[in-house]
Protein backbone atom coordinates (compact mmCIF):
# COMPACT_ATOMS: atom_id res chain seq x y z
CA UNK A 1 0.00 0.00 0.00
CA UNK A 2 1.15 3.58 -0.51
CA UNK A 3 0.06 4.30 3.02
CA UNK A 4 2.56 4.42 5.87
CA UNK A 5 3.36 0.85 6.84
CA UNK A 6 5.52 -0.59 9.61
CA UNK A 7 7.12 -4.05 9.85
CA UNK A 8 4.90 -6.94 10.77
CA UNK A 9 4.96 -7.68 14.49
CA UNK A 10 5.77 -11.06 15.97
CA UNK A 11 2.21 -11.91 16.88
CA UNK A 12 0.51 -11.38 13.53
CA UNK A 13 1.23 -12.13 9.90
CA UNK A 14 -0.87 -9.19 8.73
CA UNK A 15 1.04 -6.14 7.44
CA UNK A 16 0.39 -3.11 9.63
CA UNK A 17 -1.04 0.10 8.20
CA UNK A 18 -1.32 3.61 9.53
CA UNK A 19 -3.57 4.83 6.71
CA UNK A 20 -5.67 3.44 3.88
CA UNK A 21 -7.81 5.18 1.27
CA UNK A 22 -10.73 3.15 -0.07
CA UNK A 23 -12.82 4.38 -3.00
CA UNK A 24 -16.20 2.77 -3.64
CA UNK A 25 -17.53 3.42 -7.15
CA UNK A 26 -20.97 2.44 -8.39
CA UNK A 27 -24.41 3.95 -8.82
CA UNK A 28 -26.31 6.02 -6.28
CA UNK A 29 -28.86 3.23 -5.75
CA UNK A 30 -26.19 0.67 -4.81
CA UNK A 31 -25.90 1.86 -1.23
CA UNK A 32 -22.22 2.73 -1.42
CA UNK A 33 -22.87 5.76 0.79
CA UNK A 34 -24.10 3.31 3.43
CA UNK A 35 -20.85 1.34 3.23
CA UNK A 36 -18.79 4.50 3.66
CA UNK A 37 -21.01 5.74 6.46
CA UNK A 38 -20.67 2.48 8.39
CA UNK A 39 -16.88 2.55 8.04
CA UNK A 40 -16.75 6.18 9.16
CA UNK A 41 -18.94 5.52 12.20
CA UNK A 42 -16.73 2.58 13.11
CA UNK A 43 -13.76 4.96 13.25
CA UNK A 44 -15.71 7.11 15.69
CA UNK A 45 -16.06 4.10 17.99
CA UNK A 46 -12.38 3.18 17.85
CA UNK A 47 -9.13 5.10 18.13
CA UNK A 48 -8.90 5.63 14.39
CA UNK A 49 -9.26 8.89 12.49
CA UNK A 50 -11.42 9.19 9.39
CA UNK A 51 -12.35 11.61 6.64
CA UNK A 52 -14.77 10.87 3.84
CA UNK A 53 -15.62 12.29 0.46
CA UNK A 54 -18.54 11.50 -1.81
CA UNK A 55 -20.17 12.56 -5.04
CA UNK A 56 -23.82 11.98 -5.80
CA UNK A 57 -25.78 12.83 -8.96
CA UNK A 58 -28.04 15.88 -8.83
CA UNK A 59 -30.72 14.21 -10.97
CA UNK A 60 -33.71 12.43 -9.43
CA UNK A 61 -33.10 9.36 -11.59
CA UNK A 62 -29.70 8.84 -9.97
CA UNK A 63 -26.48 7.85 -11.70
CA UNK A 64 -22.77 7.23 -11.07
CA UNK A 65 -21.64 7.91 -7.52
CA UNK A 66 -18.57 7.41 -5.34
CA UNK A 67 -17.77 7.32 -1.65
CA UNK A 68 -14.15 7.59 -0.55
CA UNK A 69 -13.02 6.75 2.98
CA UNK A 70 -9.62 7.64 4.41
CA UNK A 71 -9.00 5.62 7.57
CA UNK A 72 -5.90 6.24 9.66
CA UNK A 73 -4.30 5.60 13.02
CA UNK A 74 -2.85 9.14 13.05
CA UNK A 75 -4.16 12.56 12.07
CA UNK A 76 -6.26 12.43 8.90
CA UNK A 77 -6.54 15.84 7.20
CA UNK A 78 -7.86 14.96 3.73
CA UNK A 79 -9.92 12.30 1.99
CA UNK A 80 -6.78 11.32 0.06
CA UNK A 81 -5.37 12.27 -3.34
CA UNK A 82 -5.15 8.66 -4.49
CA UNK A 83 -6.94 5.48 -3.52
CA UNK A 84 -5.14 2.43 -2.20
CA UNK A 85 -8.16 0.25 -2.92
CA UNK A 86 -10.80 0.74 -5.61
CA UNK A 87 -14.04 -1.21 -5.33
CA UNK A 88 -15.71 -1.07 -8.77
CA UNK A 89 -19.31 -2.22 -9.12
CA UNK A 90 -19.61 -1.66 -12.90
CA UNK A 91 -17.53 -1.23 -16.00
CA UNK A 92 -18.25 2.51 -16.10
CA UNK A 93 -17.16 2.73 -12.45
CA UNK A 94 -13.89 1.01 -13.31
CA UNK A 95 -13.23 3.12 -16.40
CA UNK A 96 -13.91 6.41 -14.59
CA UNK A 97 -11.88 5.73 -11.45
CA UNK A 98 -9.04 3.33 -12.24
CA UNK A 99 -6.80 6.37 -12.86
CA UNK A 100 -7.32 7.46 -9.22
CA UNK A 101 -5.91 4.18 -7.95
CA UNK A 102 -2.27 4.57 -6.96
CA UNK A 103 0.54 2.63 -8.57
CA UNK A 104 0.57 -0.87 -7.13
CA UNK A 105 -2.92 -0.45 -5.67
CA UNK A 106 -5.68 -3.05 -5.42
CA UNK A 107 -8.85 -3.12 -7.50
CA UNK A 108 -11.72 -5.30 -6.30
CA UNK A 109 -14.35 -5.62 -9.03
CA UNK A 110 -17.67 -7.36 -9.57
CA UNK A 111 -17.21 -10.15 -12.11
CA UNK A 112 -20.90 -9.92 -12.96
CA UNK A 113 -20.42 -6.53 -14.64
CA UNK A 114 -16.72 -6.28 -15.49
CA UNK A 115 -14.93 -8.74 -17.79
CA UNK A 116 -11.29 -9.67 -17.37
CA UNK A 117 -10.53 -8.59 -20.93
CA UNK A 118 -11.71 -5.03 -20.14
CA UNK A 119 -9.17 -4.52 -17.35
CA UNK A 120 -6.13 -2.29 -17.71
CA UNK A 121 -3.09 -4.23 -16.54
CA UNK A 122 -0.70 -1.37 -15.91
CA UNK A 123 1.07 0.54 -13.13
CA UNK A 124 1.39 -2.64 -11.10
CA UNK A 125 -2.29 -2.60 -10.11
CA UNK A 126 -3.53 -5.87 -8.68
CA UNK A 127 -6.98 -6.84 -9.99
CA UNK A 128 -9.12 -9.23 -7.99
CA UNK A 129 -12.45 -10.32 -9.42
CA UNK A 130 -15.17 -11.16 -6.91
CA UNK A 131 -18.79 -12.06 -7.71
CA UNK A 132 -20.39 -9.37 -5.53
CA UNK A 133 -23.82 -9.94 -7.02
CA UNK A 134 -23.77 -13.72 -7.32
CA UNK A 135 -22.34 -14.25 -3.84
CA UNK A 136 -24.99 -11.96 -2.36
CA UNK A 137 -27.76 -13.80 -4.19
CA UNK A 138 -26.43 -17.09 -2.89
CA UNK A 139 -26.33 -15.80 0.68
CA UNK A 140 -29.58 -13.86 0.78
CA UNK A 141 -31.75 -14.85 -2.14
CA UNK A 142 -32.45 -13.50 -5.59
CA UNK A 143 -35.11 -10.98 -4.64
CA UNK A 144 -32.65 -8.79 -2.72
CA UNK A 145 -29.59 -8.86 -4.99
CA UNK A 146 -29.55 -5.12 -5.63
CA UNK A 147 -30.01 -4.23 -1.97
CA UNK A 148 -27.59 -6.67 -0.46
CA UNK A 149 -24.34 -6.48 -2.36
CA UNK A 150 -23.26 -3.30 -0.59
CA UNK A 151 -23.39 -5.22 2.70
CA UNK A 152 -21.43 -8.04 1.10
CA UNK A 153 -18.73 -5.54 0.14
CA UNK A 154 -18.77 -4.07 3.65
CA UNK A 155 -18.09 -7.51 5.11
CA UNK A 156 -15.33 -8.06 2.57
CA UNK A 157 -13.60 -4.78 3.50
CA UNK A 158 -13.97 -5.58 7.20
CA UNK A 159 -12.10 -8.86 6.67
CA UNK A 160 -9.40 -7.49 4.35
CA UNK A 161 -8.48 -4.64 6.70
CA UNK A 162 -8.91 -6.49 9.97
CA UNK A 163 -11.57 -4.09 11.26
CA UNK A 164 -13.54 -4.67 14.44
CA UNK A 165 -16.31 -6.95 13.20
CA UNK A 166 -18.35 -6.93 16.41
CA UNK A 167 -18.51 -3.14 16.56
CA UNK A 168 -19.35 -2.93 12.87
CA UNK A 169 -22.17 -5.47 13.26
CA UNK A 170 -23.50 -3.41 16.17
CA UNK A 171 -23.53 -0.28 13.99
CA UNK A 172 -25.30 -2.14 11.17
CA UNK A 173 -27.83 -3.59 13.59
CA UNK A 174 -28.68 -0.15 14.97
CA UNK A 175 -29.13 1.17 11.44
CA UNK A 176 -31.51 -1.57 10.31
CA UNK A 177 -32.95 -2.60 13.67
CA UNK A 178 -36.00 -0.35 13.42
CA UNK A 179 -37.00 -1.81 10.06
CA UNK A 180 -38.65 -5.12 9.36
CA UNK A 181 -36.81 -8.04 10.94
CA UNK A 182 -36.10 -9.53 7.51
CA UNK A 183 -34.19 -6.41 6.45
CA UNK A 184 -31.68 -6.75 9.29
CA UNK A 185 -31.43 -10.51 8.78
CA UNK A 186 -30.65 -10.15 5.07
CA UNK A 187 -28.14 -7.35 5.72
CA UNK A 188 -26.23 -9.47 8.23
CA UNK A 189 -26.37 -12.55 5.98
CA UNK A 190 -24.79 -10.53 3.16
CA UNK A 191 -22.24 -9.02 5.54
CA UNK A 192 -21.22 -12.43 6.89
CA UNK A 193 -20.92 -13.80 3.36
CA UNK A 194 -18.56 -10.99 2.41
CA UNK A 195 -16.55 -11.36 5.61
CA UNK A 196 -16.08 -15.10 5.03
CA UNK A 197 -15.33 -14.85 1.32
CA UNK A 198 -11.91 -16.21 0.40
CA UNK A 199 -10.12 -13.53 -1.63
CA UNK A 200 -7.40 -15.76 -3.02
CA UNK A 201 -3.85 -14.49 -2.75
CA UNK A 202 -4.79 -11.06 -1.36
CA UNK A 203 -3.01 -10.60 1.94
CA UNK A 204 -4.99 -9.29 4.87
CA UNK A 205 -4.08 -6.02 6.57
CA UNK A 206 -4.45 -4.55 10.02
CA UNK A 207 -4.23 -1.00 11.32
CA UNK A 208 -1.70 0.16 13.86
CA UNK A 209 -3.67 0.88 17.04
CA UNK A 210 -4.50 4.56 17.31
CA UNK A 211 -3.71 6.65 20.35
CA UNK A 212 -6.15 6.09 23.16
CA UNK A 213 -8.69 8.89 23.51
CA UNK A 214 -9.41 10.46 26.89
CA UNK A 215 -12.99 11.30 25.93
CA UNK A 216 -15.91 9.70 24.16
CA UNK A 217 -15.36 9.76 20.40
CA UNK A 218 -18.09 10.26 17.83
CA UNK A 219 -18.25 10.42 14.05
CA UNK A 220 -20.55 12.84 12.26
CA UNK A 221 -20.87 15.08 9.23
CA UNK A 222 -20.80 18.87 9.15
CA UNK A 223 -24.55 19.37 8.91
CA UNK A 224 -25.11 17.21 11.98
CA UNK A 225 -22.55 19.16 14.00
CA UNK A 226 -23.96 22.51 12.91
CA UNK A 227 -27.40 21.35 14.04
CA UNK A 228 -26.09 20.25 17.43
CA UNK A 229 -24.10 23.46 17.81
CA UNK A 230 -27.12 25.62 17.07
CA UNK A 231 -29.22 23.82 19.66
CA UNK A 232 -26.44 24.06 22.25
CA UNK A 233 -26.10 27.78 21.45
CA UNK A 234 -29.69 28.34 22.56
CA UNK A 235 -31.42 28.50 19.18
CA UNK A 236 -35.05 27.42 19.54
CA UNK A 237 -36.87 29.07 16.64
CA UNK A 238 -36.56 29.68 12.94
CA UNK A 239 -37.76 28.77 9.48
CA UNK A 240 -36.34 27.66 6.16
CA UNK A 241 -37.07 26.16 2.78
CA UNK A 242 -35.43 22.92 1.56
CA UNK A 243 -32.46 23.04 -0.80
CA UNK A 244 -29.39 20.83 -1.31
CA UNK A 245 -27.08 20.62 0.64
CA UNK A 246 -28.74 22.55 3.49
CA UNK A 247 -31.90 20.46 3.85
CA UNK A 248 -30.70 17.93 6.43
CA UNK A 249 -30.09 20.76 8.92
CA UNK A 250 -33.64 21.99 8.44
CA UNK A 251 -35.09 18.50 8.84
CA UNK A 252 -33.08 17.89 11.99
CA UNK A 253 -34.16 21.20 13.53
CA UNK A 254 -37.80 20.44 12.73
CA UNK A 255 -37.49 17.19 14.69
CA UNK A 256 -35.28 18.35 17.56
CA UNK A 257 -36.38 21.87 18.48
CA UNK A 258 -39.85 20.86 19.75
CA UNK A 259 -38.06 18.62 22.29
CA UNK A 260 -36.63 21.81 23.81
CA UNK A 261 -39.80 23.87 23.67
CA UNK A 262 -38.99 25.40 20.30
CA UNK A 263 -40.37 25.36 16.78
CA UNK A 264 -38.93 25.16 13.28
CA UNK A 265 -41.11 25.87 10.26
CA UNK A 266 -40.76 24.81 6.64
CA UNK A 267 -41.95 27.95 4.87
CA UNK A 268 -43.42 28.29 1.38
CA UNK A 269 -40.33 30.04 0.03
CA UNK A 270 -37.03 31.62 1.07
CA UNK A 271 -38.36 35.14 1.65
CA UNK A 272 -41.14 33.85 3.88
CA UNK A 273 -38.60 31.73 5.77
CA UNK A 274 -36.24 34.58 6.60
CA UNK A 275 -39.19 36.85 7.43
CA UNK A 276 -40.53 34.30 9.92
CA UNK A 277 -37.06 34.07 11.41
CA UNK A 278 -36.99 37.85 11.80
CA UNK A 279 -40.32 37.62 13.58
CA UNK A 280 -38.90 35.13 16.06
CA UNK A 281 -35.91 37.43 16.64
CA UNK A 282 -38.26 40.40 17.16
CA UNK A 283 -40.09 38.30 19.76
CA UNK A 284 -36.86 38.06 21.75
CA UNK A 285 -35.37 34.78 20.57
CA UNK A 286 -32.10 33.90 18.88
CA UNK A 287 -33.42 32.48 15.60
CA UNK A 288 -31.92 30.72 12.60
CA UNK A 289 -32.61 30.36 8.92
CA UNK A 290 -30.47 28.73 6.28
CA UNK A 291 -30.08 27.70 2.68
CA UNK A 292 -27.53 27.27 -0.09
CA UNK A 293 -26.30 30.02 -2.42
CA UNK A 294 -29.46 30.41 -4.54
CA UNK A 295 -31.60 30.64 -1.40
CA UNK A 296 -29.28 33.13 0.24
CA UNK A 297 -29.79 35.39 -2.78
CA UNK A 298 -33.54 35.34 -2.17
CA UNK A 299 -33.08 36.19 1.51
CA UNK A 300 -30.99 39.29 0.91
CA UNK A 301 -33.77 41.90 1.00
CA UNK A 302 -34.94 40.71 4.40
CA UNK A 303 -31.35 40.39 5.65
CA UNK A 304 -30.92 44.11 5.07
CA UNK A 305 -33.95 44.59 7.34
CA UNK A 306 -32.16 42.53 9.98
CA UNK A 307 -29.16 44.86 9.76
CA UNK A 308 -31.29 48.00 9.99
CA UNK A 309 -33.50 46.67 12.81
CA UNK A 310 -30.43 45.13 14.50
CA UNK A 311 -32.05 41.76 15.09
CA UNK A 312 -29.96 38.77 16.27
CA UNK A 313 -30.32 36.00 13.72
CA UNK A 314 -28.05 33.26 12.41
CA UNK A 315 -28.00 32.40 8.71
CA UNK A 316 -26.35 29.17 7.56
CA UNK A 317 -25.27 29.00 3.93
CA UNK A 318 -24.06 25.56 2.85
CA UNK A 319 -22.31 26.64 -0.33
CA UNK A 320 -22.49 24.67 -3.56
CA UNK A 321 -21.43 25.16 -7.16
CA UNK A 322 -22.99 28.11 -8.97
CA UNK A 323 -24.16 30.35 -10.50
CA UNK A 324 -27.93 29.75 -10.64
CA UNK A 325 -28.86 26.13 -9.97
CA UNK A 326 -25.27 25.31 -10.89
CA UNK A 327 -23.84 22.15 -9.34
CA UNK A 328 -26.24 21.28 -6.50
CA UNK A 329 -24.21 18.34 -5.20
CA UNK A 330 -20.71 19.75 -5.73
CA UNK A 331 -18.52 22.00 -3.61
CA UNK A 332 -17.59 25.64 -4.14
CA UNK A 333 -16.67 28.70 -2.04
CA UNK A 334 -18.16 31.34 -4.28
CA UNK A 335 -20.65 32.99 -1.89
CA UNK A 336 -18.17 34.99 0.19
CA UNK A 337 -18.81 38.35 -1.47
CA UNK A 338 -22.55 37.69 -1.43
CA UNK A 339 -22.45 36.95 2.30
CA UNK A 340 -20.58 40.16 3.09
CA UNK A 341 -22.02 42.61 0.58
CA UNK A 342 -25.11 40.89 -0.87
CA UNK A 343 -27.86 43.22 0.38
CA UNK A 344 -28.66 46.75 -0.79
CA UNK A 345 -27.14 49.61 1.15
CA UNK A 346 -24.51 49.28 3.86
CA UNK A 347 -25.58 46.23 5.85
CA UNK A 348 -23.06 45.21 8.50
CA UNK A 349 -23.15 41.52 9.33
CA UNK A 350 -20.61 39.07 10.72
CA UNK A 351 -19.42 36.20 8.51
CA UNK A 352 -17.78 33.05 9.90
CA UNK A 353 -16.58 29.79 8.32
CA UNK A 354 -15.85 26.46 10.06
CA UNK A 355 -12.59 24.74 9.17
CA UNK A 356 -13.67 21.11 9.60
CA UNK A 357 -16.59 18.97 10.77
CA UNK A 358 -15.74 19.27 14.47
CA UNK A 359 -15.44 23.04 14.13
CA UNK A 360 -19.00 23.22 12.74
CA UNK A 361 -20.21 22.71 16.32
CA UNK A 362 -18.00 25.44 17.77
CA UNK A 363 -18.64 27.92 14.96
CA UNK A 364 -22.38 27.59 15.68
CA UNK A 365 -21.74 28.37 19.34
CA UNK A 366 -19.68 31.41 18.38
CA UNK A 367 -22.33 32.59 15.91
CA UNK A 368 -24.92 32.49 18.68
CA UNK A 369 -22.71 34.43 21.06
CA UNK A 370 -21.87 37.10 18.49
CA UNK A 371 -25.48 37.49 17.31
CA UNK A 372 -26.58 38.11 20.88
CA UNK A 373 -23.67 40.36 21.80
CA UNK A 374 -23.86 42.62 18.74
CA UNK A 375 -27.56 42.16 17.94
CA UNK A 376 -26.96 41.64 14.24
CA UNK A 377 -27.09 38.92 11.56
CA UNK A 378 -24.30 36.35 11.68
CA UNK A 379 -23.76 34.27 8.54
CA UNK A 380 -22.06 30.86 8.72
CA UNK A 381 -20.45 29.86 5.42
CA UNK A 382 -20.22 26.09 5.39
CA UNK A 383 -19.93 24.17 2.11
CA UNK A 384 -21.01 20.95 0.43
CA UNK A 385 -17.77 19.17 1.32
CA UNK A 386 -18.24 19.81 5.04
CA UNK A 387 -21.97 19.09 4.91
CA UNK A 388 -21.56 15.46 3.82
CA UNK A 389 -18.02 14.69 4.99
CA UNK A 390 -17.72 12.39 7.98
CA UNK A 391 -14.94 12.82 10.51
CA UNK A 392 -14.20 11.31 13.93
CA UNK A 393 -13.39 13.40 17.01
CA UNK A 394 -14.05 13.74 20.72
CA UNK A 395 -17.64 14.47 21.63
CA UNK A 396 -18.13 18.10 22.74
CA UNK A 397 -18.81 18.68 26.41
CA UNK A 398 -22.42 19.88 26.38
CA UNK A 399 -22.36 20.68 30.09
CA UNK A 400 -19.62 23.21 29.34
CA UNK A 401 -21.17 24.76 26.24
CA UNK A 402 -24.94 24.45 26.74
CA UNK A 403 -26.89 27.73 26.81
CA UNK A 404 -30.46 27.66 28.07
CA UNK A 405 -32.25 30.64 26.49
CA UNK A 406 -34.27 32.92 28.72
CA UNK A 407 -36.85 35.42 27.46
CA UNK A 408 -36.31 38.72 29.29
CA UNK A 409 -39.62 40.59 29.52
CA UNK A 410 -38.74 42.45 32.71
CA UNK A 411 -39.81 46.11 32.91
CA UNK A 412 -37.48 48.65 31.29
CA UNK A 413 -36.57 51.84 33.09
CA UNK A 414 -37.27 55.46 32.19
CA UNK A 415 -33.97 55.73 30.34
CA UNK A 416 -34.51 52.67 28.13
CA UNK A 417 -33.80 53.14 24.42
CA UNK A 418 -33.76 50.29 21.90
CA UNK A 419 -31.00 51.87 19.79
CA UNK A 420 -28.90 54.06 22.09
CA UNK A 421 -26.09 55.87 20.28
CA UNK A 422 -22.69 54.71 21.43
CA UNK A 423 -24.11 51.63 23.19
CA UNK A 424 -25.11 48.09 22.30
CA UNK A 425 -28.66 47.54 21.10
CA UNK A 426 -30.78 45.55 23.53
CA UNK A 427 -34.29 44.82 22.26
CA UNK A 428 -37.19 44.47 24.66
CA UNK A 429 -39.51 41.64 23.55
CA UNK A 430 -43.15 42.56 22.96
CA UNK A 431 -44.96 42.52 26.29
CA UNK A 432 -42.12 44.16 28.20
CA UNK A 433 -43.42 47.09 30.23
CA UNK A 434 -41.86 50.51 29.55
CA UNK A 435 -41.87 52.36 32.86
CA UNK A 436 -41.25 55.64 31.06
CA UNK A 437 -44.36 55.14 28.93
CA UNK A 438 -42.50 55.44 25.61
CA UNK A 439 -42.52 52.17 23.68
CA UNK A 440 -39.87 51.29 21.09
CA UNK A 441 -40.52 50.41 17.46
CA UNK A 442 -38.76 47.91 15.20
CA UNK A 443 -38.74 49.01 11.57
CA UNK A 444 -36.78 48.81 8.34
CA UNK A 445 -36.85 52.60 8.10
CA UNK A 446 -34.01 54.63 9.49
CA UNK A 447 -34.91 55.53 13.04
CA UNK A 448 -33.98 57.37 16.18
CA UNK A 449 -32.82 55.82 19.44
CA UNK A 450 -36.35 54.53 20.26
CA UNK A 451 -36.76 53.01 16.79
CA UNK A 452 -39.22 55.64 15.60
CA UNK A 453 -38.75 56.51 11.89
CA UNK A 454 -36.44 59.44 11.24
CA UNK A 455 -35.40 61.17 8.03
CA UNK A 456 -32.75 63.27 9.75
CA UNK A 457 -29.44 63.26 7.81
CA UNK A 458 -27.57 63.61 11.10
CA UNK A 459 -29.42 60.69 12.69
CA UNK A 460 -28.84 58.49 9.64
CA UNK A 461 -25.11 59.19 9.82
CA UNK A 462 -25.03 58.48 13.53
CA UNK A 463 -26.92 55.21 13.14
CA UNK A 464 -24.67 54.11 10.26
CA UNK A 465 -21.67 54.81 12.47
CA UNK A 466 -23.27 52.83 15.29
CA UNK A 467 -23.93 49.82 13.07
CA UNK A 468 -20.42 49.97 11.58
CA UNK A 469 -18.88 50.12 15.04
CA UNK A 470 -20.13 46.60 15.72
CA UNK A 471 -17.76 45.26 13.09
CA UNK A 472 -14.86 47.29 14.47
CA UNK A 473 -15.53 46.03 17.97
CA UNK A 474 -15.82 42.44 16.76
CA UNK A 475 -12.56 42.60 14.81
CA UNK A 476 -10.81 43.85 17.97
CA UNK A 477 -11.99 40.81 19.95
CA UNK A 478 -11.20 38.15 17.32
CA UNK A 479 -7.91 36.33 17.97
CA UNK A 480 -5.18 36.27 15.34
CA UNK A 481 -5.06 32.88 13.61
CA UNK A 482 -2.09 30.71 14.47
CA UNK A 483 0.50 30.04 11.78
CA UNK A 484 1.15 26.38 11.03
CA UNK A 485 4.67 25.64 9.85
CA UNK A 486 7.33 28.31 9.44
CA UNK A 487 6.51 31.64 11.16
CA UNK A 488 8.28 33.52 8.35
CA UNK A 489 9.73 32.64 4.97
CA UNK A 490 8.98 32.37 1.28
CA UNK A 491 5.24 31.66 1.12
CA UNK A 492 2.30 31.93 3.51
CA UNK A 493 -0.61 29.76 2.36
CA UNK A 494 -3.96 31.25 3.37
CA UNK A 495 -7.33 29.51 3.25
CA UNK A 496 -10.82 29.36 4.68
CA UNK A 497 -13.55 26.77 5.12
CA UNK A 498 -13.02 23.14 4.14
CA UNK A 499 -9.58 23.80 2.59
CA UNK A 500 -8.07 23.64 6.10
CA UNK A 501 -6.92 20.01 5.99
CA UNK A 502 -5.49 19.97 2.45
CA UNK A 503 -3.62 23.25 3.10
CA UNK A 504 -2.11 21.96 6.34
CA UNK A 505 -0.92 18.73 4.71
CA UNK A 506 0.38 20.61 1.66
CA UNK A 507 2.36 22.92 3.94
CA UNK A 508 3.96 19.93 5.64
CA UNK A 509 4.88 18.43 2.27
CA UNK A 510 6.43 21.65 0.98
CA UNK A 511 8.42 22.07 4.19
CA UNK A 512 9.69 18.50 3.89
CA UNK A 513 11.08 19.51 0.50
CA UNK A 514 13.08 22.30 2.10
CA UNK A 515 10.80 25.29 1.45
CA UNK A 516 10.12 27.95 4.09
CA UNK A 517 6.35 27.80 4.08
CA UNK A 518 3.65 28.59 6.63
CA UNK A 519 -0.13 28.27 6.60
CA UNK A 520 -2.86 30.46 8.09
CA UNK A 521 -6.56 29.62 8.22
CA UNK A 522 -9.17 32.38 8.58
CA UNK A 523 -12.38 31.52 10.48
CA UNK A 524 -13.51 35.14 10.95
CA UNK A 525 -14.04 36.32 7.39
CA UNK A 526 -15.88 39.55 8.10
CA UNK A 527 -14.69 41.43 9.93
CA UNK A 528 -11.21 39.93 10.05
CA UNK A 529 -9.03 39.94 13.14
CA UNK A 530 -6.80 42.97 13.56
CA UNK A 531 -3.11 42.46 12.87
CA UNK A 532 -3.12 40.03 9.95
CA UNK A 533 -0.72 42.35 8.14
CA UNK A 534 1.94 41.70 10.78
CA UNK A 535 1.89 38.04 9.76
CA UNK A 536 1.71 38.75 6.03
CA UNK A 537 4.75 41.03 6.21
CA UNK A 538 6.91 38.13 7.39
CA UNK A 539 6.50 36.31 4.06
CA UNK A 540 7.57 37.18 0.54
CA UNK A 541 4.38 35.79 -1.01
CA UNK A 542 0.88 35.16 0.32
CA UNK A 543 -0.97 32.52 -1.71
CA UNK A 544 -4.70 32.25 -1.07
CA UNK A 545 -6.29 28.85 -1.80
CA UNK A 546 -10.02 28.94 -2.53
CA UNK A 547 -12.67 27.15 -4.56
CA UNK A 548 -13.99 30.02 -6.65
CA UNK A 549 -13.09 31.77 -9.89
CA UNK A 550 -10.15 34.07 -10.65
CA UNK A 551 -12.65 36.56 -12.07
CA UNK A 552 -11.90 39.53 -14.27
CA UNK A 553 -9.01 40.70 -12.09
CA UNK A 554 -7.15 37.42 -11.62
CA UNK A 555 -7.85 36.77 -7.96
CA UNK A 556 -10.29 34.75 -5.88
CA UNK A 557 -12.81 36.37 -3.58
CA UNK A 558 -10.87 36.21 -0.32
CA UNK A 559 -7.68 37.27 -2.08
CA UNK A 560 -9.54 40.29 -3.49
CA UNK A 561 -10.66 41.28 0.01
CA UNK A 562 -7.15 40.86 1.42
CA UNK A 563 -5.55 42.86 -1.40
CA UNK A 564 -8.09 45.64 -0.92
CA UNK A 565 -7.65 45.63 2.85
CA UNK A 566 -3.85 45.55 2.99
CA UNK A 567 -2.81 46.96 -0.41
CA UNK A 568 -0.28 44.12 -0.61
CA UNK A 569 0.64 43.18 -4.21
CA UNK A 570 2.29 39.98 -2.95
CA UNK A 571 -1.12 38.41 -2.29
CA UNK A 572 -1.82 35.85 -5.07
CA UNK A 573 -4.46 33.22 -5.77
CA UNK A 574 -4.74 29.53 -6.51
CA UNK A 575 -8.36 28.88 -7.49
CA UNK A 576 -10.42 26.03 -8.93
CA UNK A 577 -14.07 25.63 -9.95
CA UNK A 578 -14.41 21.97 -10.90
CA UNK A 579 -16.80 21.18 -8.05
CA UNK A 580 -14.21 18.98 -6.33
CA UNK A 581 -12.26 19.55 -3.12
CA UNK A 582 -8.60 20.52 -3.41
CA UNK A 583 -6.09 17.71 -3.69
CA UNK A 584 -2.68 17.99 -2.07
CA UNK A 585 -0.89 17.88 -5.41
CA UNK A 586 -3.03 20.76 -6.74
CA UNK A 587 -2.10 23.01 -3.83
CA UNK A 588 1.57 22.00 -3.89
CA UNK A 589 1.81 22.57 -7.65
CA UNK A 590 0.04 25.93 -7.40
CA UNK A 591 2.26 27.15 -4.57
CA UNK A 592 5.43 25.93 -6.28
CA UNK A 593 4.70 28.23 -9.22
CA UNK A 594 4.83 31.18 -6.83
CA UNK A 595 7.93 29.83 -5.08
CA UNK A 596 9.76 30.14 -8.39
CA UNK A 597 9.17 33.90 -8.39
CA UNK A 598 10.28 34.43 -4.77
Amino acid sequence: MSTIAIPTDSTSSSPKLRNAVIRLAGNSQDGIQSIGGFLARLAGRTAQEVMTYMTIPSTISGGPSIFQVHLGSGEVLTAGDEADVLVAFYQHSYDAHISVLREGGICLYDTADINEENLKHERGIKHIGIPFTAATVEAVGGSTRDRGKNMFVLGLICAVFGLDKDKLVTIVSRQFGKKDESVLRNALLAFDAGFAYQVGDLEKFAFVPGEASTGHRISADGNQMLTLGLIAAGVRYGAAYPITPWSSIMESLRVELPKYGGLYVQAEDELAAVSMTLGAAFAGHLAITGSAGPGLSLKMEALSYASMAELPIIVVNVQRGGPSTGLPTSVEQSDLMQAIYGSHGDCPRIVLAPKDVEDCFYIALEAGRLARKYSCPVIILSDQALSSRIEAFEEPDLDQHWIEPMLDTSPRGDDYKAYPLGQTTRHAPPGSKMLGGKYPVVTGLEHDEWGHPSGSPKMHTQMQNKRRQKLLDASAEFPLPEVHGDPEGSVLIVGWGSTYGPIKESTDRLRSEGHKVGALHIRHLHPMANGLETIFNRFKKIVVIEMNDYGAYGHGQLAMLLRARYCNPNIESVCKTDGLAFRIREIVTGVEKHLVTV
